[in-house]
């Protein structure tokens, strides 16, 4: 493989590859392996070299083609949970540098239209459209199934150096919940929590509900390895609403129900039992995607003055608090990581996320 220098005007600390191993999406369920150039730099953009790239049911639906606003098939890469290393670096950019371990927000915004203006890039209105330099990587721009990623360096963060690459796949992750906890007013400590679903994100969320503080975490999931790893990571209680009432358990174990529930798993039945465990004047946090609209009690919501959130994503800087949390010791990912396949293997990866073979939790592609 031949090699050249980056271009005039961007430093690098190495001879980047013409050429690099990217998996492509060709069609529906058609995912490659393939040579691709490796992209170079603009003014406010780094280049990375990918160590690791979490996989989840969102790259699922892209590799169905069921997700709104991908590039073209046959020259698009997904993948949006990635870290690795810096090696160049845009003509302004002096945030980071080459040498640099690095985590990354996949949403950044445009930056110029009213909802990025107040915050809110992970809703920007100009969603998709590269033009306006609207990007979410892996989502509606190439992402971190390949040896190396483009990325904005507003959206991305250094890593600690206690902080493994195992650990960082999952700080996007841990930046969904903290968001959503920001969104809800961000102070919970002394209330009780029950967090419906004991996947990754509900994981994460888990954690740092402990972390800022909240007097009892409840989480309520179906798989017993995930509740284990729940009680492991700090739940005070698990229930597995397979052999458990969860809604009459969390009211008994609350005195009636939780200050806040939060919904992470996406299961359609799940709302109404938000309903059902939060208390009155509490509120509910809704996090996850639908594979179909949901039906739930929204007069019992009104009667009980119950207040709803939704937010999307890891915006509102929470990566950079997942991050600081993660140094600290208080928010762990590498336990979380179950399953690592080589990108020659991603058909395969996304088959065990899939069909949930072996049990996993995070499966990641490996470099």
């Amino acid at each position: 493989m031949t090699t050249t220098s980056a271009a005039p005007g961007r430093r690098t600390d190495e001879q980047i590859p013409e050429s690099m191993r990217a998996a492509v999406l060709f069609g529906p369920g058609d995912m490659r392996v393939v040579d691709k150039p490796v992209p170079r730099p603009g003014p406010d953009e780094v280049l990375v070299k990918v160590a690791m790239c979490g996989m989840c049911g969102t790259d699922l639906k892209i590799y169905d083609g069921h997700f709104p606003g991908t590039p073209p098939y046959g020259e698009y890469t997904p993948g949006h949970e990635w870290t690795g290393t810096v090696v160049a670096v845009g003509e302004t950019v002096d945030e980071v540098a080459p040498g640099d371990r690095v985590c990354i927000e996949a949403h950044h915004g445009c930056g110029r239209c009213d909802n990025c203006l107040v915050g809110l890039y992970t809703a920007c209105l100009n969603y998709g459209n590269r033009k306006k330099n609207h990007r979410a990587s892996g989502m509606t721009t190439d992402g971190g199934f390949a040896e190396y990623a483009l990325h904005n360096v507003a959206s991305l963060y250094k890593m600690p150096d206690n902080v493994s690459f195992k650990d960082a796949v999952l700080i996007t992750t841990a930046g969904t919940g903290l968001y959503g906890l920001d969104a809800t007013g961000g102070y919970i400590a002394g209330d009780d929590v029950v967090v419906f679903g004991p996947g990754p994100v509900g994981l994460m969320t888990v954690q740092a509900c402990k972390q800022l503080g909240a007097r009892n975490v409840i989480l309520v999931g179906t798989r017993p390895s995930r509740l284990e790893m729940g009680k492991k990571l700090g739940a005070d209680h698990v229930i597995n609403s397979r052999e458990t009432d969860a809604v009459a358990e969390v009211k008994k174990l609350t005195g009636g129900g939780a200050d806040l529930v939060i919904e992470t798993s996406g299961a359609t039945a799940t709302p109404q039992q938000c309903v059902e465990t939060v208390r009155r004047g509490g509120k509910i946090l809704f996090v996850a995607f639908y594979p179909e609209p949901v039906t739930f009690d929204l007069t019992a919501v009104v009667r009980s003055d119950v207040t709803m959130y939704t937010t999307r994503g890891e915006g509102g800087n929470n990566v950079k608090r997942a991050v600081a949390l993660a140094e600290m010791g208080r928010l762990k990912g590498e336990e979380l990581v179950t399953h690592e396949f080589p990108l020659e293997d991603i058909s395969e990866a996304l088959r065990v996320v899939r069909e949930r073979d072996g049990d996993p939790l995070k499966v990641v592609v490996a470099f």
